[in-house]
């Protein structure tokens, strides 16, 4: 198992929530005080380079015209990081390649920060969330297709080194392709992408690449492990090796029941806080024709993690339930997390959301501290120990509350399609 530290650098200091339509899009920047944001940015690049120092790997991810992540260039912070750590991998979850009209700058910028890292660089590329859509001026249509293919332009820089070469796509065209620098890590960084459904899973697996679901929860993991499971079998004869799986999760630890859910609750302001408005959750052409028709009737709503949407009404403890969040004690977390980790079959890598709005750098740390030492090496013994046919017989034995049936029902279609 390896865990990876994360949080989305919000800008936390909301006006009333009565005044104002939506956090992504359109929330006006006149609500913007350059002397906090400042003052932010030294939080989060201390709490990186704590848990770096603690011993946990590092995420980060970008963006755009949104208070939840103050980060529209992923690739400035984890440079700054390439120097201010020493050991964490450092994971970049990740570049939106579907939105870029120039696929060929996060190829040269990736192999940059590869070297500068000296070889800690674990490269993630993401569709992106139906809101990124507006601030990248770009249609929703086709966009996996223009992922994949932006993912091969960038690849084949990564990988030619005999002088300059061209690549003919149908979203791009680039000719004298001769990157400098190329990678440190040869024959290129390690890859991961996001998934949020068995179909999405498919490519992922295809690659062998490290597939990452955020907040799914229990109602919604399974089918798209799955779906990656199958058709990982599918295409290369076997069972897929731990480490390709990824789940993000918000996570607290404290030595107190009392000061965990103190935490928890202010950890959960990024779901709570997450106020959407209807125009910018279904632009045409970013889901498929399943899930973007129930939406239009209210069946079903993606929130931005591509889970459901559930701004100002939830708890912990009802997340908790739900697979989202994991919080207590070292042994209470320790216990939810293994839960997840069974229902699922297993997964090599945790994702930790651990801090979110006003939640404080002492309290964060604090968290961090008390994982690494008290749940990170239970969770190694336990992925040590993992043996897929035997996680995949007793995962049926795990008893938990079903939610996100509506995007679960058009994963598992995929799913059967292909096992």
């Amino acid at each position: 198992m390896r865990a990876y530290f994360f949080t989305e650098d919000a800008y936390p200091y909301l006006p009333p929530e009565d005044t104002y339509e939506s956090v992504r899009v359109n929330f006006p920047n006149k609500y913007c005080d350059p002397l906090k944001v400042a003052d932010l940015y030294d939080k989060y690049l201390d709490l990186w380079t704590a848990a770096d120092e603690i011993g946990l790997e590092i995420m980060n991810n970008e963006h755009h015209q949104t208070i939840t992540c103050m980060v529209p260039s992923a690739n400035l912070i984890l440079a700054i990081l390439a120097k201010r750590t020493k050991r964490a991998r450092l994971l970049i979850l990740g570049n939106p390649i579907a939105n870029r009209n120039q696929p060929m700058r996060v190829a040269e910028e990736m192999a940059m920060l590869d070297c500068l890292s000296h070889g800690r660089l674990d490269c993630g590329f993401v569709r992106g969330v139906p809101y990124e859509i507006s601030a990248a001026n770009i249609s929703a249509f086709r966009g996996s297709e223009r992922l994949w293919e932006a993912h091969d332009l960038i690849k084949k820089a990564w990988t030619s080194h005999d002088g300059p070469v061209n690549f003919e796509g149908r979203f791009y065209h680039h000719r004298q392709i001769n990157i400098w620098p190329r990678p440190y890590q040869q024959p290129h960084p390690p890859v991961w992408v996001t998934m949020g459904s068995g179909p999405s899973a498919d490519p992922v697996a295809k690659h062998k690449y490290t597939g990452a679901v955020f907040l799914a929860g229990y109602g919604g993991i399974r089918p798209i492990f799955d779906g990656y499971q199958a058709a990982y079998k599918k295409h290369h004869g076997t069972h897929a090796p731990l480490d390709r799986l990824a789940y993000c999760a918000l996570v607290y630890v404290s030595d107190s029941e009392k000061a965990a859910k103190e935490g928890a609750e202010e950890l959960i302001w990024y779901i709570t806080a997450n106020k959407v408005a209807e125009q910018w959750k279904n632009p045409p052409g970013y889901f498929p024709p399943q899930i973007a028709g129930k939406m239009l009737k209210g069946a079903a709503t993606v929130g931005s993690t591509g889970g459901i949407s559930e701004f100002g009404k939830t708890t912990p403890d009802e997340q908790v339930l739900k697979g989202n969040m994991m919080y207590g004690t070292p042994d209470q977390v320790y216990g939810q997390i293994k839960k997840f980790f069974d229902y699922t079959g297993g997964f090599g890598n945790l994702l930790i959301m651990g801090q979110a709005g006003f939640l404080s750098y002492e309290n964060t740390v604090k968290s961090m501290r008390l994982f690494n030492d008290h749940v990170y090496p239970r969770l190694k013994e336990l992925t040590a120990k993992w043996d897929p046919e035997e996680a995949m017989a007793k995962r049926d034995q795990v008893q938990v509350p079903k939610s996100n049936r509506d995007y679960e029902d058009f994963s598992v279609d995929f799913v059967r399609k292909v096992s």
